[in-house]
């Protein structure tokens, strides 16, 4: 083995989309990858197809779908970055069957989107959009009706995770009562109390904030029937996913005024690019605030993804480090000096690494180092190796029963 890696950095192409931070593409061209391209929209999938050809390393946001069909035209491709919380438009399954990695920033943007939660608690309330919209036409109409403070108002917050539970202690230090109804079991924060059920939280609740991954257990989680639940008059805010309201549903609720308000930053249906023409059925309402999908879009939120993501993209390019990958087993990994590391992902099935130590030693292989770590689907396997290794060891490897991918790295 006489090269120092396999992956040289000029060889790399690394293909940035929807506007990723530039501080992400500082990162990569400082660590020496020249090959960055980054274009500031989605690609078509047909148009992505015949582009992820040649890539090794791809970063996209929430509206790039990384399609199984996407996956089986990218041989090169050895991770992908989703610089945002969501990995829902990348088929995890096809991912992890390619051994490529996936990495996303899941906690990057938190304070982001709990901030907006806030400003539309507040601005709800007021009835701030409806007075907004009428001096515009010219009406002055002062008046306190339906207006009302936050202080003291219940918020009820639907999931408890990340997001929720940072907007539980802003909405606290505003002087509201929070309640919160969660799936899994949740430490409360503050004086934050636990709802018994779904059905308890909409009824005792002023405002309802939505904080659930799309899935189908949350699909149109806010219905005709849980909406008959709220107390009347309640202020609705969705800045999780598009399909956990029944839109038609909640459309009847503004117009009879079972819900007083909504603000919505994410639809069903988005526009891939900014050139797009964006559709709704709550366009034209005075009562509802709507916003593009801008929850986590700030210049700090973008600029801390920018760097989460990268800089675990190109720990795992220069280390084999997967800390933080969603779809192949994590391990934080040491620098080994004087040694070649080789990289083995290969289905969850026993023998594997028994078949992999026979190879090393009937090569005559002195292993240096040795670290494994599984999920229910795959293995991967480091094995830092000494430099005097003869080079027919990566071609054996990849002929172990089992294997999905190898790569030398150093």
């Amino acid at each position: 083995m006489q090269n120092p890696t396999s992956y040289p950095k000029d060889k790399i192409n690394i293909l940035l989309l929807e506007g990723v931070h530039p501080t992400a593409v500082k990162m990569f061209k400082d660590a020496g990858y020249k090959n960055v391209e980054s274009l500031k929209s989605a690609l078509p999938e047909k148009e992505l197809v015949s582009k992820i050809k040649q890539v090794h390393m791809l970063g996209l946001r929430s509206k790039t779908q990384l399609t199984e069909n996407v996956l089986l035209s990218a041989p090169k491709l050895i991770a992908a970055g989703a610089f945002c919380i969501g990995t829902n438009q990348i088929d995890m399954v096809t991912a992890i069957g390619r051994g490529v990695a996936i990495f996303n920033s899941p906690y990057s943007n938190t304070r982001s989107v709990a901030e907006m939660v806030i400003g539309h608690c507040i601005t709800l309330m007021r009835r701030i959009p409806e007075k907004n919209t009428m001096m515009h036409a010219g009406n002055w109409n002062k008046s306190a009706d339906g207006c009302h403070e936050v202080r003291g108002k219940v918020l009820g917050i639907v999931g408890y995770g990340h997001i929720g539970s940072q907007v539980s202690v802003l909405a606290e230090s505003l002087g509201m009562q929070v309640i919160f109804h969660d799936v899994e079991p949740k430490l409360a924060l503050g004086n934050a109390r636990k709802a018994a059920s779904l059905e308890q939280l909409l009824k005792q609740s002023d405002i309802v904030t939505l904080h659930v991954p799309g899935s189908a257990s949350t699909k149109n989680l806010i219905n005709a029937s849980t909406i008959r639940k709220m107390k009347k008059g309640a202020v609705l805010i969705n800045l999780s996913r598009g399909d956990v309201m029944d839109s038609t549903a909640v459309v009847k609720a503004l117009k009879s005024g079972q819900i007083a308000s909504l603000a919505v930053d994410v639809f069903d249906k988005e526009p891939k690019s900014n050139n797009d023409p964006f559709h709704s059925v709550f366009q034209g309402m005075p009562n509802v605030v709507l916003t593009p999908h801008i929850g986590g879009s700030t210049a700090e939120a973008q600029e801390s993804i920018g760097i989460d993501v990268a800089s675990k993209l190109i720990s795992f390019l220069e280390t084999g480090s997967t800390t933080g990958s969603l779809s192949v087993p994590a391990l934080s990994l040491p620098v080994q000096h004087d040694a070649h590391r080789l990289l083995h992902i290969h289905k969850n099935v026993p023998g594997v690494l028994s078949d992999i130590n026979g190879l090393l030693s009937s090569m005559k292989v002195n292993i240096l180092g040795q670290y494994l770590k599984t999920n229910n689907d795959i293995g991967y396997v480091v094995v830092d190796v000494d430099r005097r290794t003869s080079s027919k060891v990566v071609e054996a490897l990849g002929k172990v029963h089992n294997t999905i991918r190898v790569r030398q790295l150093y």
